[in-house]
């Protein structure tokens, strides 16, 4: 058994702001992956939808989104492979590097903008976020083993990282998708996802021993031999998760396969059902049978607080189904809906806020950057070089951008920009909700998700304000864009309610043997409402044609709303079910 523990990460001399400089190698690489995956994500629906004329597919929106809902969902089910593969066979570190190299492929293959292409890149990006994205988290577990007083503030650290990417990632690449065209978009986050795989690579040693297979390396049981040795899996266990997971899989792949390409592998009824829906009602009661089976065979006190999981895990369905409308639906709005171009005083203004909200955390970043250097440069000096050359470029374009934003007589807001709100009001009002959970006034885990939902719903309230004058089946209008900014305020409110929130009650209410298990049912529910998002949001014309597009708004401000208030109603149950957790 290996003894080595992970003391010597700690030294003060070698730390960056308190904590080991190896966290921020994980901080650099997440930003560019972040980058990469945000940057994409902000151009795709509004390529797929823009007129030719506009160097677009001219898709129609029902097309896209399905496409767009999809890809999405299935971001979040991939690692639950990958996870278990980097677990197994390879090693968290080597999961990093491939998954990073196998979306930079992917990224390439978009930049292309061929339908072909297209199709091939999002499989790329699929797959290899499903090696990457539950390995960094598990390095930084790791990394922390015997320091656990200060995990909340590594990642709280590393959350700020992932913000920093997503901001930079749509503002830069949303900037020259739209302005110099999709391809640019596309490629640039691919060359920063390259960027941040190669930083990684050459800079890795900093980890010692860990990432490098840590069950073969350390002798300790993994968590499914834990989770087997008290309630085995049987073959009827095995059996349903197979069938379910399939029928699942091909689901959700058939959805823009039938609507796109007019191949539909349900294409038959069952009574009053299509194919389809018959075909994912039986997989999901597949799955809840599965889920109550399991839970059923554990103790009382396990099997309330998981029931309490299951609960949330329901809830949180609703909220990503609505929230991830913001690549979807809000983007059509933003593209097609808004007034974007400023002129005068409000052009000034936009000027100067888009400056400042750039400079001040690009600096910040590159601040960080240079207390990396200084302790790290002398043994890594070539992943330093390369982290180095990225951040040139970023300037370089940052700058660009705002030349020749400060040049134009009237400056034309990019549709991708709203998006940046997200990340931006997280940055400024994740500290208070951070001190607001540690004080006295900390509501329960129900009130939280409660209030994160309604104010989700509010969001959405806003732009329903905002579009009630616009025509019944109106393609175009030009609204008001402090309805977008009132709708990503309170959306991302929600978010800081809701989603650290979550995975924090998981991790307490989970016992370790078993979280394996219950983090698949929750990348399981938000991959639903990551479905559900590009299919509700596919609906943006038909609803808006019948009547209104207020009225498609307002769906999603009376469903998370309802929700929120039905999950407060469940509180005293909740609590009951969470035996003293808090």
């Amino acid at each position: 058994m290996n003894t080595d523990t992970t003391d010597h990460f700690f030294d003060p001399k070698s730390s960056v702001l308190g904590h080991p400089s190896g966290l921020f190698v994980l901080f650099f690489t997440e930003m560019w992956e972040r980058f990469s995956y945000y940057g994409m994500r902000a151009l795709l629906v509004l390529f797929l939808t823009s007129s030719l004329f506009d160097e677009g597919w001219a898709w129609p929106r029902e097309h896209a989104l399905a496409l767009y809902g999809t890809y999405t969902s299935l971001v979040y089910l991939t690692p639950i492979i990958g996870g278990y593969i980097a677990d197994k066979l390879i090693g968290y570190r080597k999961a990093v590097v491939l998954g990073a190299l196998i979306m930079t492929l992917g990224h390439a293959a978009m930049a292309l903008e061929t339908p072909a292409m297209l199709y091939i890149g999002l499989f790329l990006l699929v797959a290899g976020n499903g090696f990457f994205k539950p390995t960094m988290t598990s390095i930084i577990s790791q990394m922390y083993d015997n320091h656990s007083h200060k995990k909340d503030g590594a990642f709280t650290i590393y959350y700020m990282g992932v913000n920093a990417g997503a901001f930079l990632g749509i503002l830069l690449c949303g900037y020259l998708g739209e302005q110099w065209g999709w391809g640019w978009g596309f490629g640039l986050a691919g060359i920063f996802m390259f960027f941040g795989m190669l930083q990684f690579y050459f800079t890795q040693g900093i980890f010692g021993h860990i990432g490098l297979k840590p069950d073969e390396e350390t002798g300790r049981p993994t968590i499914d031999e834990a989770v087997d040795k008290l309630n085995p899996f049987t073959m009827v266990d095995k059996v349903l998760i197979v069938v379910s997971a399939v029928i699942g899989l091909v689901w959700i792949i058939n959805d823009p396969m039938s609507k796109i390409g007019g191949t539909n592998l349900f294409d038959f009824n069952v009574g009053n059902l299509s194919g389809s829906n018959f075909m994912i009602l039986l997989a999901l009661v597949l799955f809840i049978f599965l889920l109550i089976s399991r839970i059923a065979r554990y103790t009382t006190i396990v099997r309330d607080k998981m029931i309490a999981v299951s609960i949330f895990a329901f809830f949180t369905v609703f909220f990503w189904a609505a929230f991830e409308q913001a690549g979807g639906s809000m983007t059509i709005f933003a593209g097609d809906y808004t007034d974007r171009v400023l002129e005068g005083g409000a052009g000034k203004i936009f000027i100067i806020v888009n400056t400042l909200i750039t400079i001040i955390p690009l600096a910040v970043i590159t601040w960080v950057l240079w207390k990396l250097f200084k302790n790290t440069f002398s043994k890594y000096a070539l992943g330093n070089i390369i982290l180095a050359v990225s951040f040139v470029i970023i300037w370089a374009l940052v700058i660009t951008m705002l030349y020749e934003q400060f040049t134009a007589e009237a400056p034309e807001v990019p549709a991708s920009w709203f998006s940046v709100l997200n990340s931006l009001f997280i940055i400024i009002f994740a500290p208070l909700f951070s001190r607001l959970w540690e004080s006295k006034y900390n509501p329960s885990a129900a009130v939280k998700y409660g209030f994160g939902l309604i104010l989700l719903g509010i969001g959405f309230l806003a732009l329903a304000y905002g579009s009630s004058d616009i025509p019944q089946g109106a393609k175009t209008a030009a609204v008001s864009m402090i309805w977008l900014v009132f709708a990503y305020f309170f959306h991302t409110m929600g978010e800081l309610c809701l989603s650290p929130v979550g995975l924090s009650y998981l991790s307490k209410l989970v016992p370790a043997r078993m979280i394996a298990f219950m983090f698949g049912i929750w990348y399981l529910a938000i991959a639903i409402g990551n479905k559900l998002a590009g299919s509700t949001g596919g609906m943006i014309d038909q609803v808006t044609e019948e009547y209104s597009l207020s009225t498609f708004f307002m769906l999603f401000f009376f469903i998370p709303a309802g929700a929120g208030v039905l999950v407060m109603l469940m509180n005293p149950l909740l609590k009951r079910l969470m035996h003293g957790v808090k």
